[in-house]
């Protein structure tokens, strides 16, 4: 019973003994050590050993397995002590060294940041709110009428029909419901009643079922604009924005409001920004967003009273100021993931 575990001794040890390499020491432990290896044979032949020898043979070869394994783990530290390490560079060799490129944020999360710490110095706090809403925030709140073509089922992201009396929820169209929300908010905290002035931004995704071209997306993102207080004006507004415009695009950047109508605010405006995005072209004006003064039913719905408080808001698209900063050509590029372009933005 002990020759073929002797004769197995000798030959793994004295051939454990001449390995030299990684690879000349794998060879050994497949040969000895493996699944099909010389050491499982001898225990696949526990079948044909007396049932009262098994015992004895069985502890035998068992300890002939741990003074291999301890013999191979020996072996293993000693030549992975003298290995060269893996990683190592010849700098002589020519294309060796790598060239490693960091990631950055986003030009998105970059110019959302850029906005928020703006308005910030100007003494806006940033405020968020959910993207899944309900119509009394998305429409109601802000006096958008039923019959309103805005609230056209084709125009929105309804997702799900209402059951009877309740209202339908949708993927929220504009980042006006924050400001809904921080004025009802304000009203609970002071217990029925607005007690302060509102400065806020709420930056942040909006959805509308639009088809995507050079300029469009159904996903893109809004930073809005709110500030309540008791002796607002227009002027207040321009001032504003007029601030933002030459603290973000440079000093000589130039401002327009042209009359226009939003249920929302009254007066109402668009807003043009006039500035020079490159050294080479000159300066042009670019729409980006829309302002007015908060129309007094907006005040009334969160329970303001509008005789004593005064609003103004502002809204813009972030990608549309990305691009014009930037010179972005394509409003899909910003989503696309794309190396080449995020690397040189």
């Amino acid at each position: 019973m002990q020759d073929p575990l002797n004769t197995l001794r000798t030959d793994a040890l004295s051939k454990l003994a001449a390995v030299a390499s990684p690879a000349a020491l794998e060879a050994w432990r497949i040969e000895f050590l493996g699944s099909s290896g010389s050491l499982k044979s001898l225990l696949g032949a526990m079948k044909d050993i007396p049932k009262d020898q098994r015992a004895a043979y069985g502890g035998a070869v068992n300890a002939l397995k741990a003074e291999i394994e301890g013999a191979f783990a020996e072996v293993k530290a000693r030549i992975e002590a003298t290995a060269a390490p893996k990683d190592l560079i010849d700098p002589t060799e020519p294309g060796l060294l790598r060239s490693e490129s960091l990631g950055r944020r986003h030009v998105l999360t970059r110019v959302r940041e850029e906005l928020c710490d703006v308005f910030s110095r100007m003494g806006f706090s940033v405020a968020v709110g959910p993207e899944l809403e309900d119509d009394d925030h998305n429409f109601v709140k802000l006096n958008i009428p039923p019959e309103h073509p805005a609230r056209d089922p084709l125009d929105n992201f309804y997702v799900d029909v209402p059951a009877p009396g309740t209202k339908p929820r949708m993927l929220r169209s504009q980042t006006s419901t924050v400001q809904i929300r921080t004025m009802e908010q304000a009203v609970r905290d002071g217990g029925g009643q607005l007690r302060g002035p509102i400065r806020i931004v709420s930056p942040g995704r909006v959805y509308r079922p639009d088809t995507v071209d050079a300029t469009h997306s159904f996903m893109f993102h809004q930073i809005e604009g709110l500030a309540i207080d008791t002796d607002l004006s227009m002027a207040d507004l321009k001032s504003t924005l007029l601030a933002f415009a030459r603290a973000y695009f440079g000093p000589a950047a130039e401002l327009r409001l042209r009359p226009s109508f939003f249920p929302f605010t009254e007066p109402s405006a668009e807003l043009d920004l006039r500035v020079s995005l490159r050294p080479d072209q000159p300066p042009r004006w670019m729409e980006i967003g829309g302002c007015g003064m908060v129309d007094p039913a907006v005040l009334t719905a969160c329970g303001i009273d509008p005789e004593q408080w005064r609003g103004f808001a502002f809204g813009f698209g972030i990608e549309r100021l990305a691009m014009g900063k930037y010179g972005i050509p394509d409003i899909r590029l910003l989503f696309e993931n794309d190396l080449r372009f995020l690397g040189a933005i």
